[in-house]
């Protein structure tokens, strides 16, 4: 049937434009951007590695090994090879197996459990430089960046699009595109099959399942094989983010496209990035956060406490409102169960969310004692740009501890130090973390 154009010839659009910068930026990504993506392969790979030992993830593994073909793409964490796309989503759902994996904010998604996965899956086939990997890194977070914020991820999310799932088939696709050296016209196909790829809903959260740890699975894997689809040829549509029913319009009530192109070049999405220091949903980080300074500064016994009332973002009191006794993702999404844990446990040791840990009596107890997550207009005013969020703990005593935190520690606000982010890989990995720090160090 020859060439399959339903459409006007080729003009100038927002998408055509993100992707010539994102082709543009091949050599010529700064140090620093290349030295902020080594920080955050070193913890997408510690996140792979503590995540491949969970059973969601295993059977991500055996269902990519089982149905990929041959390949010369890794697998975290054993000898397996398959084809790139069944390795970035077996990898993917490593990455982001146990809600450890770093976070675009305002976004509201997780750019290195999709972008990095893909990127070493395809990095392994064609035996990719480290300059073309962090550059990879870079580009792959811009586009998925920049397709989360132009989609208007809150009301995205509110409708029940889960955003790591659906922005992410754009980053892993721009990515892969860097490692082919695809140029403009390629790119913006690779980009067009992508938005055919976007999919994943919130359901997870209303009703359980294992379906949020394949999300990032799915979205590296739909975009490594949009690449290679645009690699081949295959044409993608002409305006895939935003074009009349493109990416950013139909999936949200508040698309902001002018977001796909302002300030290319100027703001980065890479330096607007959350490397987690706790094991759940980063909505309610400042939460913790907030309780577990208030524990430090006042010295409180779990008994002292008579009520707690949680605040935070309109998201967090729709979404993060539940018991978190029921499982570990209710564990790791509960506002309540979060608070309750940031002062009977350590909220910093991923173990705190292990399946026999989460029901224990004294968490479900003290739980309890918050009866629901109020909505804040604080909250929402810099939602999801700044994370904000707080606690007030109430004693037997009358006495009223306030605590309110914006700009949570590991956010781009309160950003983890070099040192930090290898200690949390250290936590990850064990004994053979030096070793393997030094390595992914040497990359770049």
């Amino acid at each position: 049937m020859g060439n399959e154009r339903c459409q006007a010839p080729l003009v100038t659009t927002p998408t055509r434009e993100l992707a010539a910068f994102l082709t543009d930026l091949n050599g010529r990504v700064d140090a620093r951007l290349l030295r902020l993506a080594n920080d955050y392969l070193l913890d997408t790979i510690g996140c792979m590695i503590y995540g491949s030992t969970k059973p969601w993830a295993q059977m991500a593994t055996a269902h990519a090994l089982r149905t990929g073909g041959t390949g010369s793409s890794g697998v975290i964490a054993s000898d397996c090879t398959t084809t790139p796309a069944m390795a970035a989503f077996a990898n993917g759902a490593a990455a982001h197996a146990f809600e450890l994996d770093d976070v675009h904010e305002e976004a509201i998604s997780h750019p290195g459990a999709v972008v990095i996965p893909a990127v070493l899956a395809v990095a392994d086939e064609i035996d990719a430089s480290g300059r073309d990997i962090h550059e990879a890194i870079v580009v792959g977070y811009e586009a998925m960046g920049r397709a989360g914020i132009a989609v208007g991820p809150a009301s995205h999310m509110l409708s029940g699009f889960h955003p790591t799932s659906m922005s992410g088939t754009f980053g892993s696709a721009a990515a892969v595109g860097r490692l082919l050296d695809f140029d403009a016209t390629t790119m913006n196909h690779a980009i067009g099959i992508a938005a055919s790829m976007a999919s994943g809903t919130m359901e997870f959260a209303s009703s359980g399942g294992m379906t949020k740890r394949i999300h990032a699975a799915r979205a590296a894997e739909g975009g490594v094989t949009a690449a290679l689809l645009a690699a081949e040829g295959f044409e993608g549509s002409n305006d895939g983010l935003a074009g009349k029913y493109g990416f950013c319009r139909i999936f949200t009530n508040n698309p902001q496209l002018h977001l796909l192109t302002r300030d290319l070049g100027n703001r980065w999405m890479t330096d607007e990035i959350t490397i987690k220091p706790y094991a759940a949903c980063s909505d309610i980080h400042p939460m913790i956060q907030a309780t577990v300074e208030l524990r430090a500064e006042h010295g409180f016994e779990p008994s002292d406490i008579e009520r707690i009332v949680a605040v935070g973002p309109t998201k967090a009191a729709t979404q993060n409102d539940m018991d978190g006794t029921v499982s570990v993702l209710a564990a790791q999404y509960s506002a309540q169960w979060n608070i309750a844990a940031a002062i009977l446990a350590d909220p910093t040791d991923p173990a705190t969310y292990s399946e026999d840990r989460i029901a224990r009596a004294d968490l479900a107890a003290l739980q309890a004692t918050i009866t629901s997550v109020e909505a804040s207009a604080d909250a929402d005013r810099t939602y999801a740009w700044k994370m904000a969020g707080g606690v007030t703990i109430t004693l037997t005593d009358g006495t009223e501890l306030t605590r309110w935190v914006a700009g949570q520690k590991g956010s781009m606000h309160d950003p983890l130090t070099a040192d930090e982010i290898e200690s949390k890989f250290r936590h990850l990995v064990g004994d053979a973390a030096t070793e393997q720090i030094a390595a992914i160090r040497s990359m770049l």
